[in-house]
């Protein structure tokens, strides 16, 4: 009985992988994620960053418009107030943009980790681009920079155990407190 027991332990064991000195958290659901906004955003026609901009800020959930890119609140968000830059122009790769892109897009990431600061004080912050389908961008037609404010604890086993993320606010009274603040 106890062979029986110790072999499925092993067994077990062989399906989660090797050990070695990672610590990995296997989260198979967010294939359906990864995978499902490839298939939707193919052109400019089907793309929500090329869609946001002909919508008012307040629908589009836009915090801030710029010469060349925008600020807009991402629908999924990590955690609250988590930003994505844009540019206007339909581009899939950072490589793809303009030197006026570029600094703009620079510019709004430093302005937007300052107003997050001053509107909800994050410990921390991540910023990143995941460029291409192999990259992880969830939608990669449209060249987009995450930023995302931190806190100290913030990361749990709740979205994993129970593929549910608690965020506390609304989208729109975030939108609303930032864009707030974006002039101040």
């Amino acid at each position: 009985m106890q062979e029986q027991a110790d072999q499925s332990v092993t067994d077990d064991f062989e399906l989660a992988g090797v050990p070695d000195s990672f610590q990995r958290l296997w989260t198979p659901y967010r294939m359906a994620y990864i995978k499902g906004g490839q298939d939707q955003v193919k052109d400019e026609a089907s793309c929500p960053f090329c869609a946001g901009p002909q919508r008012t800020d307040e629908e589009a959930l836009i915090v801030h418009r710029g010469e060349t890119c925008f600020v807009i609140l991402n629908l999924f968000p990590y955690n609250p107030g988590h930003l994505l830059i844009c540019p206007y122009r339909h581009v899939p790769n950072y490589t793809d943009i303009t030197v006026e892109e570029t600094a703009e897009m620079a510019a709004l990431a430093q302005h937007s980790m300052r107003v997050l600061r001053k509107v909800s004080n994050p410990s921390g912050f991540n910023l990143g681009m995941n460029q291409g389908e192999a990259g992880g961008a969830g939608i990669a037609a449209h060249l987009h920079q995450h930023v995302v404010p931190r806190w100290s604890g913030d990361g749990n086993f709740f979205p994993i155990i129970a593929q549910t993320k608690a965020i506390p606010q609304t989208l729109s009274e975030v939108r609303d407190a930032i864009a707030a603040a974006w002039n101040q």
